[in-house]
């Protein structure tokens, strides 16, 4: 096996010209992070691994779909771009390496796009485009972190050119790729320290020339790209390959691979471009925000076309594949439907806390073509209100939490044998999902579980969320609220108001489901810390009635707090009662 090397210029300026990325790739992952870190290994010499190209012969050239590497990257938005062979008589596919070229291309040409905390992700304020820059003043040899794995050199993305101080002078990284010669790198370099003469001090000089030096080295001199270039021609086996490579770089999840043989093997559809721009239809263009991925789209293609649910490479045969391609367009519209369904309840991407639950439900549609449950009808009105009871009570329950395959499977053998034309068929199902093992219905035993969850944790937003009867979470910028202050439980404060006896009682309590609240980010501002029986009385008397805040004044007052969390958990568990068709006159079992 014979390998050749080339420097990162010169497969950069390759990039998307000659180089290119065959359908059967997965999306560029890596973090500003990593491509930090990628920089900083060629900058100290280490190796980068090896490279895996497949050069197409002209009469191949457009059997495979070629793709662009991604020169700007706005994480988890951007995908590949087809690219148009027309002219490049035989191009050069990566099959592996894509992560490392994606991450020079965007260091030394492109930028990478961030989103700023705590902004949403429509304002167009929210969203930072940056290019990569190196320190010329910082010191490699003096490590910042003790840990080995810690970048030496000082590459940092910023959004502008950042402001040059006593300690740092900062160089954007592509600039190293103007020079078409080593003697106008030279000169560059030589008016560069005569301008800074002045104003650096010796040590300060040497550091700027040396790693200046080690960048133009380390781009345009050193051949640290090592490359195998395989010419075969059979598909198959250049899959093969992608499938081995992948095994020991950036790891293949099973929907990659999945993605890959279905793009390789269907003939009406282009898999890859059609599976990620339904996922972006579902997440940015319906009424509610959602977070599907692939992996999603991936298990509904198993499961709708009858095929086995777990990811196992022998069940991708030919025929599996065409059933899945055949199959496709009935796909996308039951998932649509039952999506834009679910949403209709308040479940989008706040609270949706696992995605598998929806799979069933999906199923359910799949074999009820048209059906949208959204009609003022009394059958869909009625099966609706069944399937949001199942969905919440699954959810709370963690019905699908860990593997779900085995429970995919049960359930979609209930539902098949179940037909189209009926109700969705809660009792069946649950009766599955309890010979699982698992609980099947929102009981009161689940109400007491209900009333211990607590602050923070991922389940917290979607109990919090039922307890209201508007949904349009998706369309509100709400947070989650103490409703007496967090620091009205500081040790401090409880021994202030002589209660610390109480202060490891207190202090669960106020993270718990019956001291908490949504908010809009206004109303949030508007209550900070102050008292609850003040803040309250500003409240007109529907606030009281929507938040589930007891009416009696006396249970505001902060010494009455346990009272207040009894008789708040009182009207939640009546709540949930109304919510899930249970009778009311049980009583809880407190001990469970």
């Amino acid at each position: 096996m014979s390998y050749s090397s080339v420097t990162v210029a010169y497969a950069v300026k390759r990039l998307n010209v000659n180089y290119f990325l065959p359908s059967i790739q997965r999306e560029f992952v890596w973090d500003r992070g990593r491509v930090v870190s990628l920089f900083d290994s060629i900058m100290k010499g280490y190796p980068i691994s090896s490279f895996l190209f497949w050069q197409l012969e002209y009469g191949n050239r457009d059997k495979w779909g070629a793709y662009k590497f991604i020169e700007n990257v706005k994480r988890k938005f951007t995908h590949n771009q087809p690219a148009n062979l027309n002219g490049i008589r035989e191009p050069i596919f990566v099959i592996d390496g894509q992560q490392r070229l994606t991450s020079f291309l965007v260091g030394l040409k492109g930028t990478y796009t961030v989103k700023i905390k705590y902004r949403r992700k429509k304002d167009p304020e929210a969203w930072s485009k940056q290019r990569l820059y190196l320190n010329l003043l910082k010191d490699p040899r003096i490590e910042e972190n003790d840990d080995l794995i810690s970048p030496s050199y000082g590459f940092q993305f910023f959004d502008d050119q950042p402001e040059n101080t006593e300690n740092e002078y900062w160089f954007r990284v592509g600039t190293i790729l103007d020079f078409d010669t080593e003697e106008q790198f030279l000169s560059f370099k030589k008016d560069k320290e005569y301008e800074l003469v002045s104003s650096l001090s010796k040590e300060q000089a040497l550091l700027f020339e040396y790693n200046l030096n080690l960048l133009y080295n380390s781009i345009c001199r050193n051949q640290v790209i090592n490359y195998y270039l395989e010419t075969n021609q059979e598909y198959d086996r250049v899959l093969d390959i992608f499938v081995r490579a992948n095994e020991r770089g950036e790891p293949l999840s099973t929907s990659d691979l999945l993605l890959s043989i279905m793009t390789s093997k269907w003939q009406q559809v282009k898999a890859k471009d059609e599976v990620y721009s339904f996922v972006d239809y579902l997440n940015y263009s319906l009424t509610h925000n959602n977070i599907f991925n692939k992996d999603f789209i991936m298990k509904n293609c198993l499961v709708l076309a009858d095929l086995p649910v777990a990811y196992k490479v022998q069940n991708y045969t030919e025929k599996n594949l065409l059933a899945m391609e055949n199959n496709w367009s009935k796909l996308k519209d039951a998932i649509e439907r039952c999506v834009k369904c679910v949403n209709s309840f308040g479940i989008d991407e706040n609270n949706l806390i696992a995605k598998n639950a929806l799979i069933p439900i999906i199923y359910y549609f799949y074999l009820n073509p048209g059906l949208t449950l959204m009609t003022g009808k009394i059958d869909d009105v009625r099966n609706a209100t069944t399937i949001r009871r199942w969905l919440l009570a699954a959810l709370l329950n963690n019905v699908f939490g860990g593997s779900s395959d085995s429970m995919l499977t049960r359930l979609r053998a209930v539902l098949k044998e179940s037909g189209s034309g009926s109700d969705f068929p809660i009792d069946n199902i649950n009766m599955k999902i309890s010979e699982s093992g698992r609980r099947d219905k929102f009981d009161n035993v689940a109400i007491t579980k209900f009333l211990a969850t607590t602050y923070g944790r991922k389940d917290t937003f979607l109990a919090l969320s039922i307890l209201y009867d508007d949904n349009n979470w998706g369309d509100k910028k709400v947070q989650q609220d103490h409703i007496f202050p967090e620091d009205k439980f500081s040790y401090s404060n409880m021994e202030a108001d002589g209660k610390e006896e109480q202060w490891y009682s207190y202090r669960i309590l106020s993270n718990q489901i019956g001291n908490l609240e949504l908010l809009t980010q206004q109303e949030n501002l508007e209550k900070l810390n102050k008292p609850f029986d003040k803040w309250i009385k500003t409240r007109d008397p529907s606030f009281k009635k929507r938040h589930l805040i007891p009416d009696d004044p006396e249970l505001w007052k902060f010494k009455n707090f346990e009272h207040f969390i009894e008789e708040r958990e009182s009207l939640i568990e009546k709540r949930l009662v109304q919510l899930f068709g249970m009778s009311g006159d049980a009583e809880l079992d407190k001990e469970e």
